[in-house]
Protein backbone atom coordinates (compact mmCIF):
# COMPACT_ATOMS: atom_id res chain seq x y z
CA UNK A 1 0.00 0.00 0.00
CA UNK A 2 1.44 3.33 -1.17
CA UNK A 3 -0.56 5.52 1.58
CA UNK A 4 -1.52 4.93 5.19
CA UNK A 5 -5.21 5.98 4.35
CA UNK A 6 -7.51 2.80 4.91
CA UNK A 7 -9.81 0.75 2.24
CA UNK A 8 -13.10 2.06 2.04
CA UNK A 9 -15.70 0.08 3.59
CA UNK A 10 -16.73 -1.11 0.16
CA UNK A 11 -13.38 -3.09 -0.94
CA UNK A 12 -13.30 -4.02 2.43
CA UNK A 13 -16.89 -5.77 1.82
CA UNK A 14 -15.95 -6.83 -1.59
CA UNK A 15 -12.69 -8.60 -0.39
CA UNK A 16 -14.72 -10.33 2.38
CA UNK A 17 -17.64 -11.65 0.03
CA UNK A 18 -15.10 -13.13 -2.35
CA UNK A 19 -13.36 -14.81 0.50
CA UNK A 20 -16.53 -16.19 1.27
CA UNK A 21 -17.48 -17.39 -1.61
CA UNK A 22 -14.18 -19.20 -2.20
CA UNK A 23 -14.66 -21.24 0.72
CA UNK A 24 -18.10 -22.28 0.18
CA UNK A 25 -16.94 -23.45 -3.05
CA UNK A 26 -14.38 -25.35 -1.72
CA UNK A 27 -17.33 -26.59 0.69
CA UNK A 28 -18.83 -28.02 -2.40
CA UNK A 29 -16.00 -29.72 -3.73
CA UNK A 30 -15.32 -31.19 -0.51
CA UNK A 31 -18.62 -32.97 -0.47
CA UNK A 32 -18.36 -33.94 -4.03
CA UNK A 33 -15.17 -35.53 -3.52
CA UNK A 34 -16.67 -37.60 -0.52
CA UNK A 35 -19.35 -39.02 -2.72
CA UNK A 36 -16.86 -39.52 -5.31
CA UNK A 37 -14.37 -41.07 -3.19
CA UNK A 38 -16.61 -42.79 -0.85
CA UNK A 39 -15.87 -46.05 -2.78
CA UNK A 40 -12.16 -45.55 -2.61
CA UNK A 41 -11.56 -44.87 0.96
CA UNK A 42 -13.81 -44.45 3.42
CA UNK A 43 -12.00 -42.22 5.89
CA UNK A 44 -10.89 -39.94 2.61
CA UNK A 45 -15.03 -39.58 2.51
CA UNK A 46 -14.80 -38.93 6.14
CA UNK A 47 -12.36 -36.11 6.34
CA UNK A 48 -13.99 -34.60 3.65
CA UNK A 49 -17.32 -34.39 4.87
CA UNK A 50 -16.09 -33.07 8.47
CA UNK A 51 -14.12 -30.69 6.53
CA UNK A 52 -17.28 -29.23 4.25
CA UNK A 53 -19.00 -29.46 7.61
CA UNK A 54 -16.17 -27.27 9.29
CA UNK A 55 -16.10 -24.70 6.17
CA UNK A 56 -19.41 -23.02 7.25
CA UNK A 57 -18.16 -21.79 10.45
CA UNK A 58 -14.74 -20.49 9.18
CA UNK A 59 -16.26 -19.26 6.45
CA UNK A 60 -18.48 -17.19 8.38
CA UNK A 61 -15.73 -15.99 10.73
CA UNK A 62 -13.60 -15.43 8.14
CA UNK A 63 -15.80 -12.95 6.22
CA UNK A 64 -16.84 -11.44 9.02
CA UNK A 65 -13.66 -9.84 10.23
CA UNK A 66 -12.58 -6.70 9.61
CA UNK A 67 -8.88 -4.62 9.79
CA UNK A 68 -7.89 -3.77 13.19
CA UNK A 69 -8.94 0.14 13.61
CA UNK A 70 -5.95 2.49 14.46
CA UNK A 71 -5.88 4.40 17.49
CA UNK A 72 -5.87 8.40 17.25
CA UNK A 73 -3.49 10.17 19.28
CA UNK A 74 -5.09 11.27 22.40
CA UNK A 75 -5.99 14.85 22.04
CA UNK A 76 -4.41 17.21 24.13
CA UNK A 77 -7.23 19.11 27.06
CA UNK A 78 -8.50 21.86 26.32
CA UNK A 79 -9.75 24.22 29.26
CA UNK A 80 -12.30 27.25 28.43
CA UNK A 81 -11.35 29.92 30.17
CA UNK A 82 -15.17 30.73 31.93
CA UNK A 83 -16.79 33.97 30.50
CA UNK A 84 -16.89 36.72 33.51
CA UNK A 85 -19.98 37.02 35.48
CA UNK A 86 -22.03 39.57 35.89
CA UNK A 87 -22.75 41.57 39.36
CA UNK A 88 -25.14 40.01 41.11
CA UNK A 89 -28.28 41.78 42.28
CA UNK A 90 -28.10 43.32 45.88
CA UNK A 91 -29.92 40.94 48.90
CA UNK A 92 -32.16 43.35 50.10
CA UNK A 93 -33.52 44.88 47.11
CA UNK A 94 -37.46 44.77 46.83
CA UNK A 95 -39.20 46.39 43.79
CA UNK A 96 -43.07 47.75 44.52
CA UNK A 97 -44.94 47.29 41.61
Amino acid sequence: MITSAPRSPEYEFIHRRRRYTIMMGLRVVCLLGAVVTYHISAFIAVALVLGGALLPWCAVLIANDRPPRKRRAALPKVTVPSAPQLPGAPANRTVDG
